[in-house]
């Protein structure tokens, strides 16, 4: 299990969650475990009517996870309305498909710490300006803090990651999403660039179990 996480929204958390789980072979679920801002199902275009709680409750996980018209193999379970229902929904998630990817909360605090304690490693998601660069920071520590290994971090809106990136987060740079017009989903060089983030996750020895 892979938590996509980061600092405050707008870094590209529930994009890279999707593109990536695109670009992974094999059958993937992607959770929202962002119960203030959940906007995994949007994004998706699909609907909210069962969440994570379905699952938290003992609902069957695939009856609960909707299929992405956005690719085959790609399920989506809608974030549920309280932070409780968050970890047992994860846990039941737990070998439900090759990977499964949470799209976290940003920042740092306790709604983002739960799926991060969850997880069996975490993929930072950042912008290059200096303050989504200290949330990264900040995340990373927290998911150290927790037990939880980082296993990289992707930059977006950018077409290399800067000098410094690997000493500043202590993880591997993963690649570079580039600024593209939305929606950036079906841009072909967004496209291009998760399937070599997801090339680079599967040959990281790290995230072997995601």
């Amino acid at each position: 299990m892979l938590a996509i996480a980061g600092g405050a929204g707008g870094a590209g958390k529930t994009t890279t969650a999707l593109g990536l789980a695109r670009a992974l072979p094999d059958r993937v679920v992607v959770a929202d475990a962002d119960v203030d801002m959940p906007d995994l199902h949007h994004l998706a275009g699909l609907g909210r009517d069962q969440t994570l709680a379905a699952v938290a409750d003992g609902r069957d996980p695939g009856a609960v996870a909707r299929a992405w018209p956005g690719a085959d193999g790609v399920a989506v379970v809608p974030a549920p309305t309280g932070d409780d229902a968050v970890v047992p929904g994860l846990d039941r998630l737990r070998g439900t498909a090759d990977a499964v990817l949470v799209d976290c909360p940003g920042g740092a605090g306790p709604d983002a710490a739960a799926p991060l304690r969850a997880a069996d490693a975490a993929l930072l998601v950042t912008t290059a300006e200096p303050r989504a660069l200290r949330d990264a920071t900040k995340t990373a520590a927290t998911a150290r803090a927790l037990g939880t290994a980082v296993a990289g971090a992707v930059l977006t809106r950018a077409r290399r990651a800067p000098d410094g990136l690997v000493a500043l987060l202590d993880c591997p740079a993963l690649g570079a999403v580039p600024d593209v017009d939305p929606p950036v989903l079906p841009d072909p060089d967004a496209r291009g660039a998760y399937r070599r983030i997801a090339r680079q996750l599967i040959r990281d020895s790290a995230c072997q179990e995601i």
